[in-house]
């Protein structure tokens, strides 16, 4: 047997693993599946230690191997993360459960009665690169859900992954969800095998670089849910508030300069522009941001880079923005709706026809007004955690959290009911009377 067959054949060991792990999770109530998670939670803070010390050796080997710096911003793990993270899944834990909800309760006819009712996806294949707390949200958010998961870390960040999942197996063991329902992938040959197994797998939840996301998206028949780029825009509108303008534009850009959800491109309307741009540089250059600007931003701020073209398509992911001024709020709009990603983009402005128009017309997942983009974020909207980000037309749409890892199904109940009964001269009626839910 070659090694690619050797591969093909433990993989789908794994993914029969997961698959019978996933259906047992998925008739758990919604105590078990809570008493879980908080063993979850147990088990990573009695393990702390190990596992930062396996996330310090792979900052070491990653900075030896100088691998780019966003992603070694993503890489590093320091016990604020850690907490941030464990107490995202004793959030989880809180949030209702998602599955078995009825969302349509219809009398068809007398005595055969439908119902739609909410249900788990069955196994999620989740690939990430660096960012090892990420295994920590998505294995809670899975078991909350019903779902088995395989989780696919990048080769930077795999000591880390594996110190994680020992702990979260560990603290399944002691609970009714069987652990074989969270599998941890090791090589990057796996990933390949990985998105061939549409039988076992049910859906595709790359987290990583544009190319990468782009990769996984052409190489596999299950669905996938993700994006490939962050590239999120500022529009400081001609009523903005300067002091609010500046707080907002310096966080969305350098609080964490390597996620997502932070600005690539600054908008500014013209006729503030003189005023506005000589303020917000100061505050940008002071944390050490490189600017590039159009022509007429480069005759206002004399010493900064030309931006072109491919500035306003790109995700720096780093202390880099590039600005551009624009003469009105249909001007900004288009920019956006060209150039961006449909990740988030934000308006500061105190006109609120304008804040209505813009959140009205540009076609983002997430769309703000006087606010940082670095909002989006499932443990800032309260969703416990997410397992990634959705800039997709179709639901689930941005931050996705328990309400876009379940799905439903329609449950339809009679007595000895036959489709002849209605149909022909003397068919049947029905009824078609909504019950209570």
């Amino acid at each position: 047997m070659s090694i690619s067959q050797q591969n093909s054949s433990h993989l789908l060991e794994i993914a029969k693993k997961t698959r019978l792990g996933a259906l047992k999770l998925a008739v758990l109530s919604t105590t078990a599946k809570n008493e879980a998670i908080e063993a979850i939670a147990q088990a990573l803070e009695s393990a702390q230690e190990e596992i930062l010390q396996a996330n310090a050796v792979d900052c070491q080997v990653a900075a030896k191997q100088e691998i780019p710096k966003a992603l070694y911003k993503r890489l590093q793990l320091d016990e604020y993360k850690f907490r941030d993270a464990i107490a995202g899944v004793k959030d989880v834990g809180k949030l209702p459960d998602p599955v078995g909800a009825v969302q349509l309760h219809r009398e068809l006819d007398t005595g055969l009665i439908l119902k739609r009712i909410t249900c788990p996806l069955g196994v999620l294949g989740v690939i990430f690169e660096a960012r090892p707390e990420a295994a920590i949200q998505i294995v809670s958010l899975a078991i909350k859900s019903g779902n088995g998961v395989i989780l696919k870390g990048g080769q930077e960040a795999i000591r880390s992954c594996e110190a994680i999942v020992k702990a979260i197996k560990q603290g399944l063991s002691q609970t009714a969800v069987p652990p074989d329902a969270v599998q941890l992938l090791t090589t990057r040959e796996e990933i390949i095998e990985l998105l061939k197994l549409d039988k076992y797998v049910d859906l595709i939840i790359p987290r990583g670089s544009n190319s990468f996301v782009k990769f996984v998206q052409e190489n596999t028949r299950i669905p996938v849910l993700g994006h490939a780029d962050g590239i999120c825009h500022l529009y400081i509108d001609k009523a903005a508030d300067m002091e609010k303008a500046v707080a907002i534009t310096v966080d969305a850009k350098v609080q964490y300069p390597a996620a997502c959800n932070a600005i690539e491109t600054l908008l500014v309307h013209g006729e503030i522009a003189a005023i506005f741009l000589p303020k917000i540089a100061e505050s940008l250059q002071a944390q050490k941001v490189k600017l590039k600007g159009d022509k007429r931003t480069q005759e206002i701020l004399k010493n900064i880079e030309p931006a072109t073209e491919k500035d306003w398509e790109t995700e720096y992911s780093d202390l880099i923005l590039a600005i551009k001024i624009v003469d009105s709020l249909e001007e900004a709009i288009a920019h956006i709706n060209h150039y961006g990603s449909k990740h988030t983009d934000a308006i500061v402005t105190e006109d609120e026809e304008v804040a209505k128009t813009f959140m009205a017309l540009v076609n983002a997942a997430g769309v703000y007004q006087n606010c940082s983009t670095r909002f989006a974020d499932g443990f800032r909207y309260g969703f416990g955690a997410e397992v990634g980000i959705s800039t997709q037309q179709l639901p689930p749409r941005g931050p996705v959290g328990l309400e876009g890892l379940v799905t439903y199904k329609y449950q339809l109940t009679g007595n000895g009911h036959v489709v002849a009964s209605y149909t022909g001269a003397n068919a049947k009626s029905f009824t078609h009377r909504d019950l209570a839910l």
